[in-house]
């Protein structure tokens, strides 16, 4: 399948002990690409596998050539950690991220460059809209999941958790992935990029015909703790402060307001010694002081990371300094050209 717009591209396809699928995702890649008008690279990284899965990359690199590149990792570090290491290898200007149980369908690649091109976009993310998983295992806690990241990040997408995903490289390579944060990429790249230039497209899902999921109910609950870390860190990274500010003014004036509650009761004559408002108000009080003592600490934090890293609060596009490398200073014009300037432009 041609595309009318093309570009080097990498494909990363994190892997862990999926010997079963390697020899047929890397045909079906092959076949998919062979009319693509640029050239590209697969990135098939084993994250610790303790199969045969290393074995069988190697043998499609013997196989289909050297743009065929195994990154074995040393242990099983997690998908995230193994999809950040293809990225960091990645020499293309575009990035495909895709799972390797072939649920993912590599038909759709050449689709979704072409758009993210021809639109210029940093991101076209897949939705699995025709989605071939277990009910109760898998849709229901994705589609709660989806929800969740749609309300709290403003970023509108359908699937969060698809992992084919196009990224233009100047863009991606920007975020780093840490944890289990990979579902959360296009919320990351909300914090370098307008969410207009993010996008999805519908593709295809298989179910999984070989090889056995290494997703479950409990990532549901690591899925709502990372997302707390990725509300603060898109709203609130650059001014910590505001953060724990607004937590400490919170408990603060609910504190305050109880012990005013319990000073008009003792100058009317109450006992309010043994009234537990009392020791709930101190203790909301001493919280807030110390939320916005905390809010100052992580300022200070913070602005020490930025000047000291000489990282920016904003974020501009590579090919910004290409477009600017010529420009140059308007030059003061000498009083006789002023005077001509003049006599040319009369008021």
């Amino acid at each position: 399948m041609a595309t009318t717009l093309a570009a080097p591209m990498s494909i990363v396809v994190p892997m862990f002990n999926e010997q079963e699928n390697v020899a047929p995702l890397v045909a079906r890649v092959h076949e998919t690409l062979v009319e693509y008008n640029g050239p590209w690279e697969l990135l098939l990284v084993d994250d610790g596998s303790s199969d045969a899965t290393v074995a069988r990359i190697r043998a499609a690199r013997e196989a289909y050539g050297s743009h065929v590149r195994p990154v074995p990792l040393t242990r099983n570090f997690g998908q995230t950690a193994a999809m950040q290491a293809g990225i960091d290898l990645a020499r293309g200007e575009v990035i495909v991220t895709m799972d390797g149980d072939l649920q993912n369908d590599p038909i759709d690649i050449p689709r979704m460059v072409d758009r993210l091109l021809r639109e210029d976009l940093d991101l076209v993310a897949g939705w699995r809209r025709n989605r071939q998983d277990n009910l109760w295992l898998r849709k229901v806690p994705s589609w709660i999941a989806n929800r969740l990241i749609r309300r709290l990040t403003g970023v509108n997408l359908h699937d969060y958790g698809c992992s084919l995903k196009v990224f233009r490289a100047e863009v991606i390579k920007g975020v780093r992935l840490y944890g289990e944060m990979h579902r959360f990429i296009p919320a990351w790249l909300a914090t370098q990029t307008a969410p207009s230039r993010i996008a999805e497209e519908v593709v295809t899902h298989h179910p999984r015909t070989a090889g056995t999921s290494k997703y479950g109910l409990s990532r549901t609950f690591r899925v709502v703790i990372d997302l707390i870390s990725v509300y603060f860190f898109m709203r609130f990274s650059a001014r910590p402060a505001h953060f724990f500010g607004l937590l400490g003014s919170g408990f603060g004036l609910i504190g305050g307001l109880g012990m005013f509650y319990l000073l008009i009761q003792k100058v009317m004559g109450h006992d309010i010694g043994d009234r537990p408002l009392l020791l709930i108000s101190i203790l909301f009080i001493l919280i807030g002081v110390q939320m916005l003592t905390t809010g100052v600490l992580s300022e200070m934090l913070s602005r020490t990371y930025y000047e000291s890293r000489d990282v920016r609060t904003y974020h501009l596009p590579a090919r910004f300094d290409a477009e600017g490398e010529h420009d140059s200073f308007q030059q003061p014009q000498s009083t006789t050209d002023q005077a001509d300037a003049a006599e040319e432009h009369p008021a």
